[in-house]
């Protein structure tokens, strides 16, 4: 556009100043090529379509990645260190456990293997020994005693493959014994593996030590301590045991979906950053057809300053249109996958902190329009009106 209303060249010296007649002059200016336009708004809103959705994608992946480990953070298993000559726990050594870590409940485990049979099947089983069960396992049939002094505790796999529940008899090394309960099916990895064990009473053992103690803390943040605690104090002298954090496998899982979240990210901001090129290409565009109307606005008064307002405004504009049409289109997408898709969890796509990729992605949006503006707006406020003139 090479030519100015008259209406505008009237009083554009006292119109202009400020924000506000700016933002609406610039919205005008826009109005009046609508079709390139609407290619650079187009470009924004894919980009902050890509920007959202990729990131809330990677964060509902993470969300349901921890949501199925479940508490795997909240154990450790000590076991002896064998390289150092120690073949078992003794009694000593699970007091020194317990005095290390304070409040955590600490699971000492007899161990040993068996052929475990009901009345149809028989399966070979990892079979414990432990006193107090209550303290790391959960019961789905029948109730687990505060004092392991009877009966077998049949792990949720054991249970399914011999077909046996609550109340039923097996037979394990020869010897028939009554099941008192069948645990939950176990959520956690752990090389205690309860789903495929029985749990009997100390007394049904003979060794001179412990296999394992099993330590179960109510966060991963207090297993860690209580495996710093250990190492300290248990292994302060000599390392008597080793130790085998779930919540170090927790935090590389964290790690992996953190860097997935990133690298999605990553590749909407590239969407983004083209959006950004087209409408600097836009502005500059814009700029080399207004050039005369520029040098007149110069003319009749209007300052370097409100000139850039103006193109500033123009850039912002597309930006926060683009921005805000690719913020409802990534809540449509979301909504019409949580609809059309049963694997994903309602619960995991209204997570509050999905809520700052899409905010991310808005400030984003309008960032990148501003900063592809920037350059095409100095220029053009910075031409002297008289070369402008005589393009």
């Amino acid at each position: 556009m090479s030519r100015t209303d008259p209406e505008t060249r009237s009083g554009l010296g006292g119109r202009l100043r400020g924000w506000r007649p700016a933002v609406a002059m610039a919205a005008r200016n826009l109005r009046r090529n609508r079709v390139r336009t609407a290619l650079a708004v187009l470009g924004v809103c894919i980009g902050v379509l890509a920007v959202a959705a990729l990131g809330i994608f990677g964060n509902v992946l993470a969300l349901g990645a921890q949501d199925a480990i479940g508490d795997i953070g909240t154990q450790v298993v000590v076991s002896p260190n064998a390289d150092a000559g120690v073949d078992s726990l003794s009694d000593a050594d699970v007091a020194d456990i317990r005095r290390a870590v304070g409040s955590p409940a600490v699971v000492p485990l007899y161990s040993d293997n068996a052929v475990v049979s009901g009345q149809s099947a028989q399966q070979f089983a990892t079979v414990y020994g432990v006193e107090e069960p209550a303290l790391a396992f959960e019961a789905a049939e029948g109730r687990l005693p505060e004092r392991h002094r009877q009966g077998a505790i049949v792990g949720a796999g054991v249970a399914e493959e011999l077909g046996v529940g609550a109340g039923d008899t097996v037979e394990i090394a020869g010897s028939q014994v009554r099941v008192v309960a069948v645990l939950v099916e176990s959520q956690t990895f752990s090389p205690v593996a309860p789903d495929d064990a029985v749990f009997l009473p100390e007394s049904a053992f003979s060794a001179d030590g412990y296999g394992q103690a099993l330590v179960v803390a109510e966060s991963g943040e207090a297993a860690r301590a209580a495996a710093d605690d250990i190492r300290t104090e248990v292994n302060a002298r000599e390392e008597r045991v080793d130790l085998f954090e779930l919540a170090a496998i927790v935090d590389e899982i964290n790690d992996f979906f953190g860097l997935l979240s990133t690298f999605l990210l990553g590749l909407g901001a590239i969407s983004l950053v083209v959006a950004g090129v087209s409408i600097l290409n836009v502005m500059l565009m814009s700029t080399v057809e207004r050039r005369q109307e520029i040098g007149v606005m110069r003319a009749v008064g209007v300052t370097r300053r409100d000139v850039l307002r103006v193109l500033l405004a123009e850039a912002g504009l597309i930006g926060a249109a683009g921005a805000a049409a690719g913020t409802l289109l990534t809540v449509l997408l979301v909504a019409g996958l949580v609809l059309l898709t049963a694997e994903v969890d309602v619960a995991l796509a209204l997570d509050p902190t999905n809520g700052r990729y899409l905010l991310l992605a808005l400030g984003f949006g309008v960032g990148v329009g501003l900063v592809s503006g920037a350059y095409p707006a100095w220029k053009a406020a910075n031409e002297r009106p008289v070369e402008a003139l005589r393009s």
